[in-house]
C-alpha cells in the first residue's frame, strides 16, 4: 500500500512537472525572432543616430543570442549599418560619443576590464584602444588635449572594505593618471548605506568648459558638478534617496537657458521618466551659495510609459532623443511628448547620439522653449518587438495588485535572466518546474537515504 501511494505521488508531480514546462514548450514554437525594426517615423531625422546596444547579460556571462552591438540608424528608419562587440572582444557596450573627425568613441567591458577605442565606421575597426583593468566601466570621454576622463565605478577593497570609486583623467601618451577625484573624501562614507562593491555607481563624467566636471553617481541619486581646480562640488541636484527628484539616473547633459540659469536635462531611470531641471539664485548662478539658490523641476515627460530610459539628449530643433531601454527603443520626442521618430533596437540600447549634432546636448532649454509642464509620451508605433514586462504578464499581475515596486523590478530584471523565446508565464511556470523537480530530488534522497549511505560506504572500501 505505501509502495501504491509512492507511485501514484510520483506520477502527479511527473505530471505538474510536465504542466509546467507546456508554457516553454509554446513559446519556444510560437517564438517569432525581432531585431532591428523601425517604429513611428513623422519625418526623417537630421541625419543618422548611433545607438551603442548594451546588450543582456545575467551574473556576468554574456548572452549570444543577446548580443552587444553598435548601430547606425538611417534618418528614415533604414539600418544603415551595425557591429557585433565580440569582433574587438567588448561583450557589453555602453557609451558611444560622435567625434569631430567621423569616428566614434566607444565604451566598452568584457570579464577582463574595459575596453575605450576610437571606431572607424567605414572600416568597422579600431583606430586606436585603451585597455583599463577597472570594471563595468559606463563612461569615458575625450577631452579636447587627447586626454581621457573615465567614470571609474566598483572599485571596492575587500581587504579594507573601503569604496575608491572615482572620476580620473587619464593621459594617453603619458599612461599615466594626471587627475583624480575620489567619492569617499566628499562623501559620508555611510552614503546609500555604506561602502559595499557597486557604492556609488558612477555612471557619467561630461566635461562642462574648462573648469567642471559634471558626474552622475547613479546609487547616490544626484547630478553633481566638481571644480576641477579645487575638487570640492559647486553644485548638487538631487540627494541619496530622495526619489522625488532622482532616482537612479543616468547620463545628465547640461544646458545654459538664455537667462544664463544652469539647467540639466537627465534621464530619471528608476522613475521611468525624462526630466529637466533649472537652477534659479538670488545672485550669480555660477557663484551664488545653495542656500541662495533652488533646482526646479521644469519639465517632466513619460512617467510609467518609458521603461528604465537611460539617455536623454536636447536636439538643437528643441526635441528630446530619448533611450529608452527596457522598451528596447530610441525615440526622439516633441516638448510636449509627441513621438516623431522612433526605432526599436533589441537588447537594451544604453546610450544614443544624432551624429550630425555632434553628440550630447546642443538645443534649448524648456525655459527657452515655454514649453514646461508634465507630459506623456503619444505617436508611438505601439508594436515593440519585445514585449515589456510591465506592460503584460507576470509584471502587469503584480502591478494590478498594487505591488509597483516589485512590478518594476521584475520587469528590470527577467529580460537579463530569460531565454529570449520564453515569455514571462513561461518563465514563472519553468522555474516552478525547477523547483518541483528540486522538492522531488530531495524527498527520493530522504526516502532512500538508507541505501545511500550503503553505496556510499560500498564505494569508500
Amino acid at each position: 500500500m505505501e509502495q501504491s501511494r509512492r507511485t501514484l505521488a510520483r506520477g502527479v508531480t511527473a505530471l505538474l512537472v510536465v504542466a509546467l514546462l507546456v508554457p516553454a514548450g509554446v513559446s519556444a514554437v510560437t517564438y517569432d525572432p525581432t531585431d532591428f525594426q523601425r517604429g513611428h517615423i513623422e519625418e526623417p531625422a537630421n541625419g543618422s543616430t548611433v545607438v551603442g546596444i548594451q546588450g543582456f547579460h545575467f551574473q556576468g556571462q554574456g548572452a549570444k543570442k543577446k548580443p552587444a552591438r553598435l548601430a547606425s540608424i538611417g534618418p528614415n528608419g533604414s539600418l544603415n549599418w551595425q557591429f557585433d562587440g565580440s569582433a574587438v572582444g567588448a561583450r557589453w557596450f555602453y557609451d558611444v560619443d560622435p567625434l569631430e573627425n567621423g569616428n566614434l568613441l566607444v565604451v566598452s567591458t568584457n570579464q577582463d576590464g574595459t575596453i575605450v577605442y576610437e571606431f572607424d565606421p567605414e572600416r568597422k575597426e579600431a583606430v586606436w584602444t585603451e585597455r583599463f583593468d577597472i570594471h563595468d566601466t559606463h563612461d569615458v570621454d575625450k577631452l579636447p588635449n587627447g586626454d581621457l576622463v573615465v567614470a571609474n565605478m566598483r572599485q571596492y577593497n575587500e581587504t579594507t572594505g573601503v569604496s575608491n570609486d572615482r572620476v580620473f583623467v587619464y593621459n594617453r601618451s603619458t599612461d599615466e593618471i594626471t587627475w583624480e577625484w575620489l567619492f569617499r573624501n566628499h562623501y559620508p562614507n555611510s552614503t546609500d548605506g555604506g561602502f559595499n562593491s557597486d557604492w556609488s555607481h558612477v555612471n557619467d563624467v561630461d566635461r562642462v568648459g574648462d573648469d567642471h566636471f559634471l558626474v552622475s553617481p547613479r546609487n547616490f541619486d544626484q547630478v553633481i558638478l566638481i571644480n576641477r581646480t579645487t575638487k570640492e562640488i559647486d553644485m548638487r541636484l538631487g540627494s541619496d534617496d530622495d526619489y522625488s527628484v532622482l532616482h537612479e539616473q543616468h547620463n545628465p547633459d547640461w544646458l545654459v537657458s538664455a537667462e544664463g540659469n544652469p539647467t540639466i536635462v537627465v534621464a530619471d531611470s528608476e522613475n521611468d521618466r525624462v526630466v529637466e531641471y533649472e537652477r534659479r539664485c538670488t545672485g550669480d548662478p555660477m557663484d551664488a551659495p545653495p542656500e541662495d539658490c533652488s533646482w526646479n523641476r521644469t519639465w517632466s515627460v513619460g512617467s510609467d510609459q518609458f521603461n528604465w530610459p537611460r539617455d536623454a539628449d536636447r536636439l538643437p530643433n528643441g526635441n528630446t532623443l530619448v533611450t529608452d531601454s527596457l522598451n528596447h527603443r530610441v525615440v526622439e520626442i516633441t516638448p510636449d511628448g509627441e513621438i516623431v521618430w522612433e526605432y526599436y533596437a533589441t537588447w537594451g540600447p544604453y546610450d544614443a547620439e544624432r551624429v550630425s549634432m555632434g553628440g550630447s546636448s546642443k538645443g534649448p532649454t524648456i525655459a527657452d522653449m515655454d514649453a514646461g509642464g508634465t507630459y506623456d509620451v503619444t505617436g508611438s508605433a505601439n508594436d515593440p518587438p519585445v514585449a515589456t514586462e510591465s506592460e503584460s504578464g507576470p509584471g502587469a499581475m503584480l502591478a494590478s495588485l498594487g505591488f509597483t515596486d516589485l512590478s518594476r523590478t521584475w520587469s528590470h530584471v527577467t529580460p537579463w535572466a530569460k531565454p529570449i523565446w520564453m515569455g514571462g508565464w513561461a518563465f514563472v511556470t519553468t522555474v516552478l518546474a525547477g523547483l518541483v523537480l528540486v522538492g522531488w530530488g530531495v524527498t527520493e534522497m530522504a526516502l532512500h537515504r538508507g541505501e545511500i549511505r550503503r553505496r556510499v560506504r560500498r564505494l569508500a572500501r
